[in-house]
């Protein structure tokens, strides 16, 4: 068959089957009663231990915190926290606890929230060793209330920002003002009230976004300097935490992102400087470490599009419809190898919503009612955003252990 721009080596077609970490896809689906999330634990770790080799080229101290949000399962959380590569970022209690209970110390784990309440500042203060980053004054008014003298972090924002596809969804300290973070105009307020309650700001943190490629390393560095003037005032500080965002492909057209001009960037900033640099990759720990298999259930064409209806809707995967991230759909059993004589179609879930796609007008081979089709890079922002929506939530999830082949 003829090679396709998302294929490597745990993830291809081998004699018209496709084949994910080691295991056949469409025997897996066979199997399953619906919905199905496959993650693959060898790539979790790939890219973990790739990310830590970037990191330690910068020959800089850093911390990897992975970004429970974009996956919470618990057998994966249960892997890497048994692995030690890295920490957990949490934002909620639910998810503290959750952290907690899946094996990581509270000393692994940063908390980085926003609209942060009383009631969790209640829960998640009595965990001394939580490294806890406060997104407003008033988080840093109340904390200190609470817990006068703590260690604490400072989320700032520098009002640039950069997002895959530079989608203002995933923007989160563009040109438009938004919720996150202290913004320099409040910055001597915001120190000053830390000093009144006697807390001492050991940690910077900043994030600008979300699924960035190398086309924007130029833009995230002038956000990383921006970020970083902020540290004159902390002559406490040990970390810098430079958030997560880092991006991968999502369509044919996708450049990955540059790992060793990253990391060149951040040794440029940071060798010089006595802290230790914290990041915190979601999506690009787990995205395309993932699978969503869905089964057809009807293929018909309606005047102009030819349709085809799977069992799962956009319920189960939020992040193409809310954010506009592409997620390939590729067929688990093709009948035809050769792309130039497939059919545009338009694959379309099981929700009675109109925006209810996965895809328009993508070039699939011939499917019919029971084939199986896989929606790639489905890791990330996949279940772990899902709803009950129409009470069509049912799926089950299955973290691929390592094997030989994967």
């Amino acid at each position: 068959m003829t090679a396709f721009w998302w294929e490597r080596h745990d993830l291809r077609y081998s004699e018209r089957r496709l084949f994910f970490a080691g295991h056949d896809v469409a025997t897996l689906a066979d199997r399953a009663d619906g919905p199905l999330f496959l993650y693959s634990a060898a790539r979790v770790c790939e890219n973990l231990e790739r990310l830590e080799s970037a990191l330690a080229s910068t020959g800089c101290p850093h911390r990897i915190y992975y970004a429970m949000k974009a996956n919470r399962f618990e057998p994966l959380l249960e892997m890497l926290a048994s692995n030690g590569g890295c920490g957990i970022d949490v934002c909620s209690p639910g998810e503290l606890d959750h952290a907690l209970a899946c094996g990581f110390a509270a000393r692994d784990i940063s908390f980085t929230g926003t609209g942060v309440s009383n009631r969790d500042l209640d829960r998640i203060l009595v965990h001394s060793e939580l490294t806890i980053n406060c997104d407003s004054i008033g988080m840093i008014r109340r904390i200190g209330e609470r817990s006068p003298g703590r260690a604490v972090g400072v989320r700032v924002n520098p009002g640039l920002g950069i997002g895959y596809g530079d989608s203002e969804r995933l923007i989160y300290a563009g040109a438009r003002t938004t919720k996150f973070g202290i913004y320099r105009e409040q910055w001597r307020e915001a120190l000053a009230m830390a000093q009144v309650h006697g807390l001492t700001v050991t940690s910077l943190h900043f994030h600008v976004g979300c699924g960035y490629l190398s086309q924007q390393l130029g833009r995230w560095e002038e956000a990383l300097i921006a970020s970083l003037s902020f540290l004159d005032d902390l002559p406490d500080v040990q970390t810098v935490n430079i958030g997560g965002g880092l991006g991968l492909p999502h369509c044919a057209s996708d450049t990955p992102l540059d790992l060793p001009r990253w990391s060149a960037i951040l040794r440029r900033h940071f060798q010089n400087r006595n802290v230790t640099v914290a990041v915190e990759p979601g999506d690009y720990l787990v995205k395309d470490a993932g699978l969503l298999l869905l089964t057809v259930t009807d293929v018909e064409q309606k005047r102009d599009t030819l349709f085809v209806s799977v069992d799962g809707g956009f319920n189960l995967h939020p992040e193409p419809v809310y954010y506009d991230l592409p997620c390939e759909p590729v067929a688990c059993l093709p009948r035809d190898t050769d792309p130039a004589a497939w059919q545009a179609v338009t694959i379309a879930g099981n929700i009675n919503e109109a925006l209810d796609l996965w895809a328009q007008d993508h070039p699939m081979p011939t499917l019919q009612e029971e084939d199986h089709i896989a929606l790639l890079n489905a890791g990330g922002y996949g279940a772990a955003m899902s709803s009950n929506h129409c009470m069509r939530g049912n799926f089950v999830q299955k973290l691929l252990p390592h094997t030989s082949n994967s």
